[in-house]
């Protein structure tokens, strides 16, 4: 079990506004994949997310929550709609633009952990400021400093075919942090975890939320989606909220 205690993220916590403008807005956004004929994927949605907030989308396979999580990541265009992320939006950046925003902004965490298997966790995770014109130095020193936090001081220079499958998916939440970010995507992070090390996973992001880090959490699982504080079912394309938990 990861020690609750190192997870201590000053830069995410009290020096946030939340009372700003929301982080996540959209409106109206839709997603309609040529044909022939062509297939509607996202039917026009509104969802609004504030900094700091826990929320889980939540449906069952095919209902569209991997066409919303390409589109909440700046992977995907919409094909209808206008989409705020911390104020800026989107619809009218140019890709370069797109792609810098969603490296400063957005961290992903992948049900596949997507790791280099011939690199170590140390430089699995600093290959992710390459893009951002950090030096190398800078890079590993961030690396070394982000595995530390979830837990993996002692696994800096194992390679991901010695490490077990959550500490695989510790080496990716510290490579989504590594530029931190505002938002943290997760899509099914637990998918291929046994169900205690799933729970070591979810305690740990659960502790980054609490530290201010806003989460959405894309699960089919209604158990994994009860640790956050409000849930959106998604279902046919469509956006229903389902409102706040007990969390």
């Amino acid at each position: 079990m990861v020690d609750d205690s190192t997870l201590i993220l000053p830069s995410l916590g009290a020096d946030r506004d939340i009372s700003a403008a929301a982080l996540i807005e959209l409106r109206g956004v839709g997603m309609t994949y040529p044909g022939p004929p062509p297939v509607q994927a996202l039917r026009p949605v509104d969802l609004r997310v504030e900094a700091a907030e826990y929320v889980a989308i939540v449906g069952p396979s095919g209902s569209g929550k991997s066409t919303l999580l390409h589109l909440l990541g700046l992977l995907d265009i919409p094909t209808a709609g206008t989409y705020l992320l911390d104020g800026h939006d989107t619809s009218e950046l140019k890709e370069s633009a797109r792609t810098r925003l969603r490296a400063e902004k957005i961290g992903f965490i992948f049900q596949a952990f997507h790791l280099m298997a011939h690199r170590t966790a140390t430089e699995n995770v600093a290959m992710s400021l390459v893009y951002q014109g950090v030096s190398r130095r800078r890079r590993k020193a961030v690396a070394r400093s982000k595995l530390e936090l979830v837990g993996l001081a002692h696994r800096l220079d194992a390679l991901p075919t010695t490490l077990s499958g959550g500490e695989r998916q510790r080496v990716a939440i510290a490579r989504a942090l590594a530029a931190e970010p505002s938002l943290l995507l997760c899509d099914e992070p637990t998918g291929n975890l046994d169900s205690a090390t799933a729970e070591q996973v979810l305690t740990l992001i659960d502790s980054l939320h609490d530290q201010g880090l806003t989460v959405m959490m894309i699960t089919h699982d209604e158990n994994v989606a009860a640790r956050a504080e409000r849930i959106v079912t998604i279902r046919d394309g469509s956006l229903a909220e389902d409102g706040l938990t007990s969390k």
